[in-house]
């Protein structure tokens, strides 16, 4: 299976794809998008947008794992992060991929063992998973192959549950 990992910001919006082969998991490609401040909003949407279109065109994913949105104290952020993530949802709505999402300390402790692990532990432990040189950066590109790495683990169960708007 074939998941894309998207971790939404205005000005940098991070992406991973990885296949899920059984038990393993393999990284395909990660990266981010970087947009501009001084670019009008609109057009730093279309940019993430063509951008996640093209990489969904590239690797055809079953499935598109995002980050949830996370105020923590800063309603601005948020505000643009649910920007990114409507242009991210928008795209693979209009490719009829699977959207999953989840929090950030779904992925972390996915990904970590622990809900609150720091941004470098979870580049390591996805470098670690991932069976990469090193770990992955920058963050939101290991941000991004951590949601991944979160939807591929999830069991068939949970799967289904989540598809019926249920949260165990």
């Amino acid at each position: 299976m074939v998941i894309l990992g998207v971790d939404p910001g205005t000005a940098s919006t991070g992406y991973g794809v990885v296949t899920a082969e059984g038990s393993r998991l393999r990284s395909v490609v990660f990266g981010c998008v970087h947009t501009d401040a001084h670019t009008p909003l609109e057009e730093r949407l279309a940019a993430i947008s063509r951008a996640i279109d093209a990489l969904i065109e590239e690797h055809a994913p079953a499935a598109l794992a995002v980050e949830g949105v996370y105020v923590g104290g800063n309603p601005r952020n948020a505000l643009n992060i649910g920007q990114a993530r409507g242009a991210v949802l928008a795209t693979a709505g209009l490719r009829h991929v699977e959207v999953a999402e989840y929090s950030v300390s779904e992925i972390k402790t996915a990904v970590c063992g622990f809900g609150r692990a720091e941004k470098t532990q979870v580049q390591k432990m996805v470098g670690a998973v991932l069976g990469l040189p090193k770990p992955p950066t920058p963050d939101h590109a290991a941000d991004a192959l951590a949601a991944a790495i979160c939807h591929a683990s999830q069991s068939p169960l949970a799967a289904s549950l989540r598809k019926a708007g249920v949260r165990a």
